[in-house]
């Protein structure tokens, strides 16, 4: 391509993206208009359009913007309604008259930020020829839509995630079965989500995905990763292991009216659904965990035996599957529905109009919430006629008599609900004014909710409930004088929330806390991301290590010849003073107590960064230098010459293997920056330099350290010079193995007058710009 019509294509892009993107904020939403999530079903779609229909019809509603507003309401139902068009607006961002438009454009721009991508057949770029599988797209997930949304959204339904990425041929490979269970698992009500680590680095390393392809399932907020071979069965299994166990009750004969008549104790409608497959469809567990808050779930296999009393006294046809819900009565149902085949939708429909009992029991703040709403506007106002009664025969005819009359006069805006006045103490005190006249007996108030604060509106029945024609009468007046008179309710007060009388106890919630959790640390063991592991891991290990090398360090101490109990620090220094080298076997003797020992730990690359680089400001770590061959020994006397220090909170000791890090070594004393250098540091015999013996004092925290270089045996008085020029020389003179251990040990000689000058801070200090790192 020319150069110059290059440039000229490239700066008329660049002009137009800016257009582009200043147009998005302005583009139509339906699920804004409709005040609806993504995730949302046909039927809260449905309901939250005749809402606002209602609200903003132009005959109804005198604002000037009132027609504008029930366009935009008509459009927005119009979309989300249809599939097709919903699906397009989820994905190119627009379902109208500029689809057409909104696809071209999205086909030659493809996303901006796919590696700077723009139509191919015109730049011929090389890179990013293989575009994302466009069944894909509506699955993409982003950090802030995972974060806000998904999770929230995975305690109603378990989702299965794919982490791909470009250039993954495995991903590829498990592309057809992912296709083809994703639009399986996805009719039947289980979520969907494909995250791009390219583009989504944050998203993928939250959910602990380091490599492509991965899958994963989400529920709770809680991630299990898929460790089977990719094919359709492990997939469903994947995600069918990924619900509880017990959210449905397989139902016979035998235990039908047990289950039937814990309504009372659960505060829940029950649903049976009766069917011939002999294991409980997916779909009707999907249905039971999004609904668990508020139903009970029951499967009877109508072709086993023990079911014919159950299908023959509800009159179930066994060739079609069947759903029913029970209320407070059990020898009816409620509700029935029956189709050949049960659909997401129509069981959504048909549950979430009898998500409640007939005259529900408040036992939270929760449900007191979605009973009795919070009035938004006057056409919008909601009433709850709560009856407060007690437990036992003694209220059993009050409370039948109220659910009697609830069943023949609940509508849209008036709800009945019950509560248990001894369970909700302060809420039945701050209604019935703590009044004389209802202690012991049932009492019916009316109330509406005014604001989430726990203002109420409310006004209760001059007498007691106890169920008559008097009473059903009086109450019926009350309430058609309410749909005329808002002002009834001439009482107003506020309330506490609601006790939660479900909410298991202390231990049993920590029981099952730990039981989460040990499940956690077992699938992080053995089958999280090592990279995950390696702290726990580094932890453990480096545990285990210092607690093997004290033992060894004590098992030294105490290998050696039979010695005397240390004496004072006064006589020590005394008789250091005034022994020569000839005396180092009575004097090693007297150092090492009957009890106790020195921890000396081995400096790794494990735990390099804990005990040097990170070090507390004020703390020293005191490094021995050792190889293979000098360790016991030099370990030994080592343990004698500091013992007297270990007293001090801010010395820590540890050992360095030259064999392993001479490099590091060798590297600190030749970078080491400071006004008086290392002496001899570059002398003939460097690279042949015998390291072990020297002591290094490291202040991880101001990046110095003091040294320490062995003595010569005999030599007492000799520099530190000579010594390093003799050192190649003296270890050829070595033969016996005897004479060779006490050379060793004697390279430590006076290391406690180095200790007590290291304290005194009167030794010369040698900077370094930085720590190097200790492979």
């Amino acid at each position: 391509m020319e150069p110059g019509r290059a440039a000229c294509m490239l700066l008329f892009l660049l002009l137009l993206l800016p257009g582009l993107a200043a147009a998005a904020p302005g583009e139509f939403d339906p699920y804004r208009v409709l005040g609806v999530g993504r995730s949302s079903s046909q039927a809260d779609i449905k309901k939250a359009y005749k809402r606002l229909a209602r609200e903003w019809h132009p005959d109804k509603n005198k604002d000037p913007g009132a027609e504008d507003k029930f366009i935009q309401i008509s459009k927005a139902y119009e979309i989300l309604s249809n599939e097709e068009k919903r699906a397009n607006f989820d994905r190119y961002g627009d379902a109208g008259e500029s689809q057409g438009f909104s696809q071209q454009q999205h086909r030659q721009f493809h996303r901006f930020h796919d590696g700077f991508y723009f139509d191919e057949s015109f730049f011929h770029f090389p890179f990013n020829s293989e575009r994302r599988d466009t069944s894909d797209e509506k699955y993409l997930l982003h950090f802030s839509h995972y974060i806000n949304e998904i999770v929230p959204d995975s305690f109603k339904k378990p989702y299965l995630i794919k982490i791909t990425s470009d250039w993954c041929f495995s991903c590829i490979h498990i592309e057809p079965v992912w296709k083809e269970v994703a639009q399986e698992l996805e009719v039947l009500g289980a979520g969907i989500g494909v995250v791009h680590a390219g583009y989504e680095r944050r998203l993928a390393h939250h959910l602990g995905a380091h490599s492509t392809p991965t899958l994963l399932g989400l529920i709770n907020g809680k991630i299990t990763f898929f460790h089977n071979a990719v094919v359709r069965e492990n997939l469903r299994q994947f995600v069918e292991n990924l619900l509880p166990g017990n959210l449905v009750e397989k139902i016979t004969d035998k235990n039908y009216i047990r289950f039937l008549s814990d309504w009372r104790k659960d505060n829940k409608p029950h649903v049976l659904l009766f069917d011939h497959m002999p294991v409980v469809p997916l779909l009707y567990k999907l249905t039971a965990f999004a609904y668990r808050d508020y139903l009970s779930f029951g499967y009877v296999y109508v072709g086993l035996r023990g079911t014919e009393e159950l299908s023959s006294q509800y009159n179930i046809n066994v060739y079609t599957p069947t759903m029913m819900i029970f209320k407070e009565h059990i020898d009816r149902p409620a509700d029935v529905v029956q189709a050949r085949e049960m659909k997401k939708q129509l069981i959504d429909d048909f549950l979430s109009q009898n998500k409640f009992l007939m005259v529900a029991r408040l036992t939270n703040q929760r449900l007191f919430q979605e009973l009795c709403p919070v009035k938004k506007s006057h056409r919008q106002r909601k009433h709850c006629v709560v009856l407060f009664t007690g437990e036992g025969e003694k209220f059993a005819e009050a409370y039948e008599a109220f659910l009697t009359f609830a069943v023949a006069n609940t509508k849209d805006t008036l709800k009945f609900v019950h509560v248990y006045s001894d369970r909700q103490p302060e809420f039945a005190d701050a209604l019935l004014m703590d009044d004389e006249k209802y202690r012991g007996r049932s009492a019916v108030v009316i109330l509406e909710r005014r604001n989430n604060a726990g203002k109420i509106a409310y006004k209760a029945l001059e007498e007691a409930w106890q169920g008559s024609k008097e009473d059903n009468f009086i109450l019926l007046d009350l309430l058609d004088q309410l749909r005329t008179d808002p002002g009834l309710l001439s009482s107003e007060t506020v309330v506490s929330d609601l006790n939660d009388e479900l909410a298991p106890i202390f231990l049993i919630r920590w029981f099952y806390s730990t039981l989460d959790y040990i499940s956690d640390c077992w699938d992080s063991l053995f089958h999280s991301n090592w990279r995950e592991m390696m702290p726990l891991l580094s932890l453990l290990f480096s545990a285990l290590f210092i607690l093997f090398g004290t033992v060894i360090v004590q098992a030294f101490s105490d290998s050696s010849d039979t010695r005397d109990s240390p004496p004072s620090g006064k006589e020590e220094t005394a008789t250091k003073t005034e022994k020569n080298d000839a005396s180092f076997s009575k004097e090693s003797n007297s150092r090492i107590p009957k009890k106790g020992f020195v921890e000396v730990t081995e400096l790794t690359d494990i735990n390099y960064t804990s005990n040097l680089v990170r070090l507390r400001p004020g703390h020293m770590n005191v490094v021995l230098i050792l190889s293979n061959s000098t360790k016991t020994p030099l370990l030994q006397k080592f343990a004698l010459e500091v013992y007297t220090f270990t007293g001090s909170s801010s010395l820590h000791f540890s050992f360095l293997s030259l064999d392993k890090h001479r490099e590091w070594l060798e590297y600190l004393l030749e970078f080491a920056q400071d006004a008086a250098p290392i002496p001899n540091q570059y002398d003939k015999h460097f690279l042949e330099r015998d390291y072990t013996g020297y002591v290094l004092a490291l202040n991880g925290h101001k990046k110095y350290f003091c040294l320490f270089k062995p003595h010569r045996s005999g030599d007492e008085g000799g520099t530190l010079e000579d010594y390093d020029a003799l050192q190649h020389t003296e270890a050829k003179g070595k033969s016996s193995c005897s004479s060779e251990s006490r050379s060793i040990k004697n390279k430590l000689h006076k290391l406690s007058f180095w200790m007590e000058r290291l304290l005194e801070g009167s030794l010369q200090r040698f900077y370094i710009p930085s720590w190097p790192t200790l492979d």
